[in-house]
């Protein structure tokens, strides 16, 4: 099996829902031209942003076939499928028809915080089962649990079937010991927009971002000024949706950054519960911020 390399912006996209809670798919290929416009490497479906948790199996299934014909062969496309249920998983990793997909992203084990005996075995037990080549991913902010850097770098140099990790821990102590420490092959790949660049600097080879859903083209260009070393030019950008960045995740995401996208055309501002819109205040602070980046740049302001 050859191991892809998803070098650069990957994005973590949202599911467009009409005001019924239907999927609304007409908005999901208005999204992935957008973002392809955007000039984004590939793209993740159904990760946390999706508001997966919230999406029955048919429904699951629809979206990654939906995507994958819309896509049309344009972008690699990676797949998320991660639950607390080992077993329950493993099965899904085959279950699903991901004709089209390039490899899985499978979140660690949440709810249950089991220990690091517990999530090494999940992983290897994912490993052995992935009918593609799968990328792991450490977010304690939203599992309960992380993923310490012995447990990653002993996954990588004991599951052969799992290339990367989507890191999002935070803590750059961390990243660093990872960095230092992982086989050559083995990937890291930011997590969290707003350490993406220092990250990068470190030697992370990329994102799988938010932002980049509502400004592809202004991330992409940052991360590849990165992969290039050319942290002058990227050190702007950075600084350019910050604030965005931290906008998105004031009251949670999606829900931060439905708002932008609706205000953009390119989705509704719906959700599914538990999952609500931002409050007054916040929406307010969000039209500020765009209009700050529509006076840099218009065609920034639409994200393309």
């Amino acid at each position: 099996m050859s191991i892809p390399r998803f070098q650069g912006t990957g994005v973590a996209m949202v599911t467009p829902f009409l005001e019924n809670g239907d999927l609304d798919l007409p908005s999901l290929r208005k999204l992935i031209d957008h973002l392809i416009l955007g000039e984004v490497e590939y793209l993740v479906v159904l990760g946390t942003t999706g508001e997966t948790a919230t999406l029955n199996t048919d429904e699951k299934q629809r979206i990654f076939s939906e995507v994958a014909f819309i896509n049309d062969g344009r972008l690699p496309l990676v797949a998320g499928i991660g639950g607390n249920d080992t077993r329950e998983v493993s099965h899904a990793l085959t279950a699903f028809d991901l004709d089209g997909y390039s490899a899985i992203l499978s979140v660690s084990p949440y709810y249950n915080k089991p220990n690091q005996e517990g999530l090494f075995r999940h992983y290897l037990q994912l490993s052995e089962s992935s009918p593609l080549p799968l990328m792991m991913y450490n977010v304690p902010g939203r599992t309960g649990m992380n993923v310490s850097a012995d447990t990653t770098l002993r996954i990588a140099n004991s599951c052969k079937n799992i290339f990367a990790t989507k890191e999002a821990s935070g803590n750059m102590d961390q990243v660093s010991r990872i960095l230092k420490y992982k086989p050559e092959a083995f990937q890291v790949i930011s997590g969290d927009d707003g350490v993406t660049l220092p990250m990068m600097a470190m030697g992370s080879i990329g994102v799988i971002s938010v932002v980049a859903n509502a400004y592809p083209l202004i991330f992409s260009r940052m991360v590849r000024h990165c992969l290039e070393g050319n942290f002058e030019a990227a050190r702007p950008l950075h600084f350019q949706l910050i604030d965005v960045i931290n906008s998105m995740f004031e009251e949670g995401n999606p829900s931060g950054l439905k708002a932008y996208l609706s205000e953009m055309g390119i989705c509704g501002n719906n959700f599914r519960l538990p999952v609500a819109p931002v409050s007054r205040g916040l929406q307010a602070k969000i039209m500020e911020l765009m209009a700050e980046v529509a006076a840099r740049n218009v065609d920034h302001a639409k994200g393309i």
